[in-house]
């Protein structure tokens, strides 16, 4: 593929989302040579390359059906699915993790109260928190990136609400739950623990929940469940959130469609189960063949180190031959020479590999 500019690269990306995984690029030369094909590996956003399973989409055609009707405001029969799955626990919902963040920080956050974020990290939380009037705090990782529970206890000691991804997005290291429990237990906040990616890795947080009344749980159907676009977004909560939290909320949020996939992903375990095993398998993969230093991960991505260079260079340079990934320069409080590689489909991670390898 013709090597493009930082615009290109931006063309190249919506054209391949345009066109269901293919673009066309232009030979090198005169625009009069004409056209190839190239197969584009969408390694960038840390989406399930395998489609929602089958139970997923019939039940979500079948709720299309009766779509001129407002949803359940309290998406009861999607608690019931969730408390099948998981357990007797109480359960909020929101238009992916962003909805429910976003939900959260507004019904516990007053415009000049502080929230705490452990950074490197998913830069929503700061953002949603600003947009709430929020004093936000950021609370700097160890250089491996793993948590100091001491600073972190430290940071957040007047915070309302701290943010503490595991598998942390980004970098995709997990945070213990002795770790995360001495954080529980020596803050006077809330504790919001993004579970996005927990599917991935062999750590339970949930049997916390029973143990401290400060923690939410934030999930979502956007990875192991394959629902990214249809932006699914549920939380574990303490039982005193439930009804704050759907007093701040927007009413009907979440559409039917979206509940009803969701109950369907629940109901076919299988799926999430081979998903899981196919992503431990390609990560160890990733990790193991990559020729720059790629960090150990519990998620469904991995992250690699390319210095010298930049992320944002090696970025565009994989896309020249039709392999996206995600630069991670935009991430708070990581460097610049840091790339993200979504575990795709095996012969999108062989393409990453390949091409890497010759960088």
């Amino acid at each position: 593929m013709a090597k493009e500019s930082v615009s290109g690269y931006t063309s190249l990306v919506r054209d391949c989302y345009r066109s269901g995984g293919y673009v066309f690029a232009r030979r090198a030369g005169s625009a009069g040579e004409g056209e190839e094909t190239c197969r584009v590996a969408r390694l960038a956003s840390n989406e399930n390359p395998r489609p929602p399973s089958p139970l997923a989409v019939e039940l979500g055609c079948r709720a299309l059906r009766e779509a001129n009707r407002y949803p359940d405001e309290r998406m009861g029969d999607l608690v019931a699915a969730l408390q099948d799955y998981h357990g007797p626990y109480h359960f909020v919902t929101g238009v992916g993790m962003d909805g429910v963040i976003e939900t959260v920080i507004r019904t516990l956050v007053c415009p000049g109260e502080r929230v705490a974020v452990s950074t490197p990290t998913f830069s929503f939380y700061a953002l949603a928190a600003i947009a709430q009037g929020a004093d936000v705090v950021n609370i700097p990782r160890n250089s491996d990136f793993s948590v100091d529970t001491s600073s972190f206890v430290r940071g957040a000691k007047d915070a309302k609400v701290s943010f503490l991804c595991t598998p942390n997005n980004p970098t995709g290291n997990v945070t213990s739950p002795e770790d995360v429990e001495e954080i529980l237990s020596s803050i006077p906040g809330v504790l919001f623990l993004d579970n996005a990616y927990v599917e991935f890795c062999e750590t339970d947080y949930r049997p916390l929940m029973k143990k401290h009344g400060n923690l939410i749980l934030g999930r979502t159907f956007s990875k192991a469940f394959s629902l990214a676009g249809l932006r699914v977004g549920y939380a574990f909560v303490p039982e005193w959130l439930v009804s704050c939290y759907m007093r701040a909320a927007t009413p009907f949020t979440l559409n039917s469609v979206s509940a009803s996939a969701a109950i369907g992903a629940l109901g076919d375990r299988e799926h999430v189960r081979d998903t899981v095993a196919r992503v431990r398998r390609l990560r160890k993969k990733v990790i193991e063949e990559c020729r720059y230093p790629a960090f150990p991960s519990g998620a469904n991505f991995v992250m690699v180190d390319v210095s010298p260079s930049t992320g944002r260079e090696i970025a565009e340079r994989l896309s020249e031959h039709g392999v996206l990934v995600r630069s991670c320069e935009s991430f708070p409080g990581l460097g610049p020479h840091y790339i993200r590689v979504s575990i795709g489909e095996e012969w999108e991670n062989e393409r990453f590999l390949d091409v890497i390898n010759t960088l």
